[in-house]
C-alpha cells in the first residue's frame, strides 16, 4: 500500500512537471521540484521535527489542553522590496487539540507599510490550496518557524 502511494505521488509529480515543462524555463522546473520536495519532506518528517521543537522548548509535560503539530508554510510576498513570489517552509502550531487537528498549513503574508515597516503575518489555515480560499483556524498560534536547508 505504501509503495503504491509513493508511486502515485511520483507519477503525479512527473505529470505536473511534464505539463508545465513546455511553458517554463529550466530554473522554474527546478523550483517546482524543490518546492514539492520540501513540502513532501515537511509532511514526512513533521512528527520528528515536532518532537525536537517540543524538547528544545521544554514543552514536554505542558498543559494537557495544548497540542502542537508541524505543518508546511506557504509564503506569499506582496509589495516587498526584495523579489516577490511564493516560498515554502515549515512551522509548528499550537493550541487546543481540536483546532490544531484542523490546521493543514500556515500562510505567511508579507507586506511593506509606508516603506519603513516590513510586516509578516503567520496565519494557521485549514488547507494549502492557493486556488481555494484560505480559511484561518481560530485559537491556534505559531510557536516556531523551521528553516530547511536545500
Amino acid at each position: 500500500m505504501r509503495v503504491t502511494k509513493s508511486l502515485a505521488i511520483v507519477l503525479a509529480i512527473a505529470v505536473m512537471i511534464g505539463a508545465v515543462a513546455p511553458l517554463a524555463s529550466g530554473q522554474d522546473i527546478f523550483g517546482i521540484i524543490k518546492t514539492l520536495g520540501v513540502a513532501y519532506a515537511v509532511r514526512t518528517f513533521a512528527p520528528q521535527i515536532n518532537n525536537f521543537i517540543n524538547d528544545l522548548l521544554q514543552n514536554r509535560g505542558a498543559a494537557v489542553r495544548e497540542q502542537t503539530k508541524v505543518v508546511p508554510i506557504l509564503s506569499i510576498a506582496i509589495g516587498i522590496t526584495s523579489p516577490g513570489g511564493a516560498y515554502i517552509g515549515a512551522a509548528q502550531v499550537s493550541g487546543p487539540k481540536a483546532a490544531v487537528d484542523r490546521v493543514e498549513a500556515v500562510a505567511l503574508l508579507e507586506a511593506d507599510f509606508q516603506t519603513a515597516f516590513r510586516i509578516k503575518a503567520y496565519i494557521p489555515v485549514d488547507n494549502l490550496k492557493p486556488w481555494e480560499a484560505l480559511r484561518r483556524v481560530p485559537g491556534v498560534g505559531v510557536s516556531a518557524i523551521v528553516d530547511i536547508r536545500i
